[in-house]
């Protein structure tokens, strides 16, 4: 079975992380949707919001699963018997930091392999940290999110 991870801090999950998942649960047997902790990060959400959300957004992908990872993406993707990690790339910057994620990644597991989706043209913009920085200025942001995540946004920010 090709199983492939495709982890996030998904705070929020954007329109083009969906995209990503869609694209990918068409190449891959089973795609397990990684939401991860970030202590860099002030998040918008819970961790458990973020899984119930996630969960909510992709629940008619029939070959994708939400999973909480704590630890090294690589590891987990181990653990759930995974072959790739799937990245999305919106440009240069992206590529740089994820290529050095994916050298680190080598080291630790040499036979899981990453692989990345460039952003649609439509989702080549959108960043979950500029929406949360334009949810901080009373921008609608809904139309760049998954319906469950735009709903429970504008109920808490914009009601």
């Amino acid at each position: 079975m090709k199983t492939a991870v495709f982890p996030g801090s998904f705070d929020p999950m954007t329109n083009g992380h969906l995209d990503i998942v869609n694209r990918a649960s068409e190449l891959f047997d089973k795609v397990y949707v990684a939401v991860g902790i970030n202590s860099s990060k002030t998040p918008l959400f819970t961790v458990e919001e973020r899984l119930e959300l996630v969960k909510e957004s992709v629940k008619d992908i029939v070959n994708v699963e939400v999973c909480l990872v704590r630890g090294l993406v690589v590891s987990h993707a181990k653990d759930l018997g995974a072959k790739w990690i799937i990245k999305g790339l919106r440009d240069e910057e992206d590529f740089r930091y994820e290529s050095d994620l994916e050298r680190n990644n080598k080291f630790i597991e040499k036979d899981i392999e990453t692989i990345y989706f460039s952003a649609s043209r439509e989702n080549i913009s959108t960043r979950s940290s500029s929406i949360k920085e334009f949810i901080k200025y009373g921008v609608d942001v809904t139309e760049f999110l998954p319906k469950p995540f735009a709903t429970v946004i504008k109920e808490r920010f914009f009601s």
